[in-house]
């Protein structure tokens, strides 16, 4: 009687290590078929299982880029309330210079016109 819990357990184990074979048999055979029998059905599911192990790599913007955009922007902002004013002030009016290069500026903008502006008008 004593020799009967030892051959169960060697039963037990003989059954475990034959489905754990059966199992990496299985598994062998489906990934030899897999590769050998459609090889270009299965490069799409590779290439996107790849590109998921490779990590994204996001590159931010540096602080200075944003910096001088907002300086630039300010810039803008202050040569435009400027233009606005001198297009606004009474005595450039009668400023003939002053006209002109409004004019200028209001037909076609650029940094030239716009100092001209600043020079001549008030």
């Amino acid at each position: 009687m004593s020799d009967r819990p030892l051959s169960l357990f060697k039963l037990s184990a003989a059954i475990a290590f034959g489905m754990w074979l059966g199992f990496i048999a299985v598994a062998l055979t489906a990934w030899l078929a897999s590769r050998y029998l459609f090889p270009q059905s299965l490069a799409p599911v590779v290439q996107a299982v790849e590109q998921l192990g490779k990590p994204t790599v996001v590159v931010p913007e540096p602080p200075n880029r944003l910096f001088e955009q907002y300086q630039q922007n300010l810039h803008k902002q202050e040569q435009q309330q400027t233009l606005d004013q001198a297009r606004n002030h009474a005595r450039n009016l009668s400023n003939p210079k002053c006209q002109f290069w409004l004019q200028q500026d209001q037909n076609a903008p650029t940094e030239k016109t716009r100092a001209n502006v600043l020079q001549f008008c008030d």
